[in-house]
């Protein structure tokens, strides 16, 4: 587990740096004081979206928090956006997440410096009104400052998404 975390940490880096100088110190570490603390408010975050519990979900998030790639494309969601659109999805579908794993990095001295928590698993999201299921595997990158989740990135397979809304995927013609 140890080496899958450091390979997860390693992969992070050439990930979020797009360009490391010589001259830059760059510190990626697993282990640092805060990454309980970090690890238990997106555990808690995620464990909430799983009961429909928006209201705690909310709790997770700091006051000036932004939420990225929910919805599709680049959008933002600011913390009362994202409140708004669980509000709706919890009302409309179930979440069941499984398969979860979570790595806690901190990064000091570059562009992405912080506390971050990274999470992967998937998503089985059911229509509540027709039972339709959708399999949604995601990853997400939290930001946590002072107990609470400060930037928030998801990415996640919008192929099947959009497959189960019914559009193809057609080859072009020649």
């Amino acid at each position: 587990m140890k080496n899958l975390k450091k390979t997860l940490a390693l992969a992070l880096v050439f990930m979020l740096t797009p360009f490391i100088s010589n001259a830059q110190e760059m510190a990626v570490t697993l282990e640092f004081q805060n990454a309980e603390t970090a690890l238990e408010v997106v555990k808690k975050y995620t464990k909430a979206l799983q009961s429909g519990d928006v209201a705690t979900m909310d709790a997770q998030l700091a006051a000036n928090a932004m939420v990225y790639g929910l919805g599709g494309g680049l959008d933002s969601l600011t913390k009362a956006q994202h409140t708004a659109y669980y509000t709706n999805s919890t009302n409309k579908f179930k979440h069941s997440l499984s398969g979860e794993l979570f790595l806690p990095v901190k990064v000091t001295n570059n562009w992405n410096e912080g506390e971050w928590v990274l999470s992967w698993g998937t998503n089985t999201i059911t229509d509540k009104t027709t039972g339709k299921v959708i399999t949604v595997p995601y990853h997400t990158a939290g930001r946590i400052m002072d107990g609470k989740i400060a930037f928030l990135r998801y990415w996640y397979d919008m192929l099947n998404v959009l497959e189960s809304q019914g559009y193809e995927i057609k080859a072009p013609s020649k």
